[in-house]
């Protein structure tokens, strides 16, 4: 059900993408992909690398509204949606307290225990902590990982008491907040949400120890699943976690959440990403196929999301 009834009722329409994180290259082919799809569609859309300069960049283009497809820092993690706030323009997904909490694994982990909602233990680390207690607490093996980083950047999986300090160490290179997390053996699952609803879930199948950076964006021996094999009982109850554990972070418009299921059937929350990949290669894409809409009217919907208003209250 479309709220739109042309393009251009939407306007002159930004597609924020590329940025200054580590994962810019990613941006750019997303975005890419984004702006193809819009214009293919007849939106007056227009590409904004979103420099140091963005905010004088959209204040020229006069835009009516903004199509963001950042991915990590300066685009999830609410650098700019405060600029767009500030703009009073409209854009898609969640705002900038959403995307904060969102970004950050330690907050959005310790906001989803205090809904009730699982996640693997966790505890926050530094080169100074003391790595006997910690595995005392967690057990072995951990995954180490950044606070703020997404694509998987910096982390590692710790089998032994010895790697700790140096997977620690490689960690805080990316970011000064760094997490241990126990380790859950299982099957991974993704969760795309477009609006209100979840779509199918996929499931995630690597070879590689867990799903890193060359495994998301690199390897042909990595697989997707969708539909992902669960019964029908099992996927609903994935569904309905991730609105939770979505709502619980106040994200809206669209994203993703990312799941373990340990072999017992227990599942555990991992992250949520508020604008995930929509490259050739992305997950929400294939999930949205599976539920019956195309690259273009995915993208339609999404940026039918920057209609909501709830941005510039």
């Amino acid at each position: 059900m479309s709220i739109i009834k042309t393009a251009s009722d939407f306007g002159r329409v930004a597609v924020l993408m590329g940025g200054r994180s580590a994962e810019r290259e990613i941006s750019l082919k997303s975005g890419q992909a984004v702006l193809e799809a819009l214009l293919v569609q007849g939106v007056d859309a227009h590409k904004v690398d979103a420099g140091l300069d963005v905010s004088e960049q959209l204040r020229a283009g006069h835009f009516d509204r903004a199509f963001v497809i950042l991915h990590g820092r300066g685009g999830e993690d609410g650098e700019i949606q405060a600029v767009l706030q500030s703009l009073e323009l409209a854009f898609t997904g969640s705002d900038m307290t959403a995307a904060v909490l969102s970004m950050n694994k330690n907050i959005s982990k310790q906001l989803w225990q205090q809904q009730g909602l699982p996640t693997p233990e966790f505890e926050q680390v530094s080169i100074a902590t003391d790595i006997d207690s910690l595995v005392n607490k967690l057990g072995l093996p951990l995954i180490i990982k950044p606070v703020n980083e997404g694509s998987s950047i910096g982390m590692s999986k710790v089998k032994s008491a010895e790697d700790l300090k140096a997977a620690i160490k490689l960690a805080t290179e990316f970011d000064a907040e760094v997490i241990a997390e126990r380790w859950i053996t299982g099957e991974e699952y993704t969760v795309a949400i477009l609006g209100d609803k979840a779509l199918p879930v996929i499931q995630l199948k690597t070879p590689h120890e867990f799903y890193d950076f060359e495994a998301k964006y690199q390897s042909s021996t990595t697989e997707y699943l969708c539909p992902c094999g669960l019964n029908e009982q099992d996927e609903k109850q994935c569904q309905q976690i991730a609105l939770q554990a979505f709502r619980s972070l106040r994200m809206s418009g669209w994203g993703r959440v990312d799941f373990m299921r340990d072999e017992l059937g227990q599942l555990y929350l991992l992250e949520a990403n508020s604008i995930p990949g929509m490259t050739d290669h992305s997950l929400v894409p294939m999930a949205a196929k599976q539920a019956g809409l195309n690259f273009e009217q995915l993208v339609w919907e999404i940026l039918e999301t920057s209609l909501g208003g709830h941005h510039n209250g």
